[in-house]
């Protein structure tokens, strides 16, 4: 088999509010739209951003302005949202991470386990994680696992629904509370600077005394410069490793997803899947074969035929 290059893929990025793909949305990487998810557990917009960004939608940024100011000028891509429980969580049930649906313990390539070591000892110690089972998955608690987290005020509800207010948006979240919501981080403690908070809710005690809301407005941005998209491949401190070789048609995406370790209940999932670049001209020209066909489906039920006299009119 020839080696795979990372020129012969595109990357395609979606969301949506379970596993089932056929509920996700492609997501409009460095885009200036975020993809809104209404799940039974939450309501959440999604924005994903990713350096040097090669994948589909076709035409899409190669990157974003998100990438040029401190302290992004060095990663490789972000996750950010908006999200609304629409049930009060407790602080240790909430997860995020990654996970499969089938075992991959067979095309781990050599190095993982080292990896893992590298994640958990210098980027996320409340890392936890099994690659060699049937489902195999790396999770953290979201208070200990989430780069930036923000408090924000209580939504309301329009036709029964819970909707992100307009003002709120996924562009520059900053670690902290809006107003009022300050005094909910100082009630229970939690330190303002980002990695301390991280720090604070490695202790089970402490995320078990924080609760999310039924109906408030919590926002997050996940990022680093680990993960390279554009080479497909994973650079630690002093450890870098191509996946490349590993992937087959099972093992060709990463997937994230927030979730609660309790009950299993999924509250968004986003998900990074590698593209053979004639499969994406494949369905880039059927796409375009659908689209013109139903334009011209269109076109002829507008169209009305020409009356044609009847020999009978002429008299």
């Amino acid at each position: 088999m020839a080696k795979r290059t990372a020129d012969q893929y595109l990357l395609r990025v979606t969301a949506g509010p379970d596993y089932d793909s056929s509920t996700h949305t492609l997501v409009a990487v460095n885009g200036p739209t975020s993809v809104p998810i209404s799940s039974n557990h939450c309501t959440a917009n999604i924005k994903v951003r990713v350096q040097n960004y090669r994948g589909l939608p076709h035409g899409s940024p190669t990157t974003s302005p998100y990438f040029s100011a401190a302290p992004h000028t060095h990663d490789q891509y972000s996750i950010a949202f908006s999200m609304i429980p629409h049930a009060t969580v407790s602080g240790n049930e909430l997860l995020f991470g990654n996970d499969f649906d089938h075992p991959i313990r067979d095309r781990l390539p050599p190095g993982t386990e080292t990896a893992f070591k590298i994640v958990k000892w210098a980027i996320d110690p409340g890392l936890e994680g099994d690659f060699y089972s049937d489902k195999p998955h790396l999770y953290g608690p979201l208070l200990s696992s989430i780069n930036v987290l923000r408090v924000g005020p209580k939504a309301t509800k329009k036709d029964g629904k819970y909707e992100v207010p307009a003002h709120l948006h996924e562009d520059g979240i900053a670690e902290g509370a809006d107003g009022e919501e300050e005094e909910l981080r100082n009630e229970k403690q939690i330190p303002e600077d980002a990695a301390a908070r991280k720090k604070h809710f490695l202790k089970e005690d402490h995320r078990k005394d924080w609760e999310f809301e039924e109906g408030r407005v919590y926002q997050g941005d996940f990022f680093n410069p680990y993960i390279d998209f554009n080479q497909f491949a994973l650079k630690l401190p002093g450890f870098s490793l191509s996946v490349l070789g590993y992937i087959n048609e099972k093992e060709d995406t990463l997937r994230y997803v927030m979730k609660n370790k309790s009950t299993g209940d999924v509250f968004f999932v986003v998900v990074f899947t590698l593209v053979p670049k004639e499969d994406a001209e494949k369905e880039s020209a059927a796409a375009t074969g659908i689209a013109s066909g139903e334009m011209a489906a269109d076109q002829g039920e507008g169209k009305k035929e020409e009356y044609q006299p009847k020999d009978d009119d002429l008299d």
